[in-house]
């Protein structure tokens, strides 16, 4: 019997109405009798030649709407399993091309290197010749790079690639890249100069080191450039940070007294004009500090020590944006709080679902969610929530 595909699960297969799952499926294909797929209206021909190998996107099969309806799905299934929903918003999605950050993978092959994503679920490198997700600025160093840890490299020895775009030009640090004598010095600085990189650094095992910096590379948030650290983090698209600085100044609307939790380099606590800021990155919160003397900013881990009811009862409203792993203790502390309104920025529809329910509990009610899609056609949701008490 045929059966159709109604939604897309969590690693990205096809699912029925049966529970079936079904690769490369999404709503609307129809999984025939003999097993084939018969596409519908919503599946379309994936844009990149290396699209299912390289494990950089998974969903290129599907179309904006099934993957917005996606976005929505991996949201609405992470809170119904604490019993929790809310208003979905209109998902923001970025656009093809617009990714101004990536880690690479590269090994040495021949007389050159392997450049790209890894294989998905494996640790095999595809090497990339074109790409539907990366600014052309940083895909456009991606065949340098070949040439350049060709003549670096061991044989069959790998490499980490990070490339971030900053206001100056690329930013590139290289991991497990060893620059023992002068003529790998000369190649990696002739490589900076002639892409007229902002910085080039490279990690021989014992932390990042600049080799090449002629102006301190900045990002500018919010209007404030503020120096970016050495692998440092930045979100993945500049849209997709602009509809979450848009959501978070929605959820703190009308508060005078914002604090800043896990701020980063202050792309929250700059657009909501936050009085305090709190990250455990000593490199972000001295950036944060230098380019932004009103806020107070601590350098703090929130993990080991998060504010407590004293420290929080300062503020009228709070902002959080944690790793994956979410803001259990901090939760915990704020659910017991009298805090007006709580923005809550999330890479982790599972550990911000965890989190909602801990503040659902302390009386709060999470009053309107937006998923946003900064890894366009990857499986990686991102959301900002909005908690008021």
């Amino acid at each position: 019997m045929n059966e159709e595909i109604v939604r897309i699960a969590a690693r990205g297969d096809g699912v029925t109405a049966s529970g079936r799952h079904v690769p490369f499926g999404v709503p609307g294909d129809v999984l025939l009798d003999d097993g084939a797929l018969a596409p519908g209206p919503h599946h379309r021909e994936p844009p990149c030649r290396h699209f299912p190998e390289c494990g950089g996107c998974q969903l290129q099969h599907a179309d904006d709407s099934a993957y917005c309806g996606y976005l929505v799905s991996r949201v609405e299934t992470a809170l119904a399993q604490h019993g929790l929903s809310t208003e979905i918003c209109e998902p923001h999605l970025s656009p093809p091309k617009s990714r101004r950050r990536a880690a690479l993978r590269a090994i040495k092959v021949g007389n050159g290197a392997l450049v790209g994503f890894n294989a998905g679920k494996t640790h095999r490198i595809v090497d990339m010749l074109e790409c539907y997700i990366l600014r052309p600025e940083i895909f456009a160093l991606v065949d340098p790079l070949r040439r350049l840890l060709g003549g670096l490299l061991p044989p069959r020895r790998t490499a980490d690639v990070l490339l971030t775009l900053v206001d100056q030009g690329p930013d590139v640090l290289l991991k497990g890249v060893e620059a023992s004598d002068l003529k790998a010095i000369e190649a990696l600085n002739g490589f900076a100069l002639r892409h007229s990189l902002a910085r080039l650094s490279i990690d021989q095992g014992l932390g990042p080191e600049t080799l090449y910096e002629p102006h301190p590379a900045t990002v500018t948030l919010s209007g404030t450039p503020v120096l970016f650290p050495v692998g440092g983090f930045l979100q993945a698209t500049e849209n997709g940070e602009a509809a979450l600085v848009e959501a978070v100044r929605d959820a703190v609307a009308g508060s005078e007294r914002i604090a800043d939790l896990f701020a980063g380099l202050g792309t929250f606590a700059l657009a909501a004009h936050a009085s305090y800021a709190a990250e455990a990155s000593r490199d972000a919160a001295a950036a944060l500090e230098r380019a932004a003397p009103s806020i107070a900013v601590e350098h703090r881990d929130l993990y080991r020590r998060p504010l407590d009811a004293d420290e929080i009862a300062r503020f009228e409203a709070v902002i959080l944006d944690p790793p994956r792993a979410g803001a259990g203790e901090q939760v915990a502390a704020l659910a017991g709080s009298s805090v007006a309104r709580i923005a809550y920025v999330s890479c982790n529809p599972v550990t911000f679902a965890r989190d909602a329910k801990t503040l659902a509990d302390g009386g709060y009610r999470l009053d309107w969610l937006r998923p946003v899609g900064q890894f366009r056609w990857s499986t990686h949701v991102e959301l900002a929530g909005c908690f008021v008490r």
